[in-house]
Parts: structure tokens; sequence; C-alpha cells
């Protein structure tokens, strides 16, 4: 979804990360541009099956409050997860 967002809002990759190539958002690149540095920087785990919820949870406010400061006007979608069975929404609000 977060892939999506950014195409949709025209800040490619290009506009992100490298400023003279036009490169479309896709799940595994945003995973890896955004995602894997800010999660390696914040718990030294490469892997994202090494998290808990919690610390996704807070991977994910960094992302998203850098992304908002970033490009004024983007709005990023919650971030989904799996628990308990549920397919739950992490939101500002929720402990993580």
């Amino acid at each position: 979804m977060l892939a999506d967002t950014l195409n949709a809002a025209g800040l490619d990759q290009r506009k992100v990360l490298k400023p003279s190539v036009s490169i479309p958002w896709t799940q595994e690149a945003a995973k890896e541009q955004l995602w894997r540095p800010i999660q390696e920087a914040m718990f030294e785990k490469t892997s994202t099956t090494e998290l808990s919820m919690g610390e996704v949870g807070r991977v994910e406010e960094v992302l998203v409050r850098h992304l908002e400061e970033k490009f004024v006007g983007i709005e990023i979608p919650e971030w989904p997860h799996y628990e308990d069975g549920e397919f739950e929404r992490i939101t500002s609000s929720t402990e993580p």
C-alpha cells in the first residue's frame, strides 16, 4: 500500500532516492530502500521476521513521520499487520 501511495503522489524512487532515473515503487523496493534501513539502525536486526510487534510499530512510526515531514501533504496508509489470527491495522494511537 505504501508503494501505491508513493506512486500515486508522483513520488517515484527517483524523487525519493535517485534523482536521475524514474523508477516506480514496488513492495520489495519500499521494504528494502525505506523500511529496512530504519529497522537496522533502530534494532540492529536485518530480517523483519526478527522484529517483535512493538518493534514493527516503532519502525512504522519513524518511517511515516519521515515521509510526512519530507513530502508534506502525502497521506501514508495505515500499516497492516497480522496478530492473533486477525488482520488489524497499527495506528499512531496504538501502543507498540
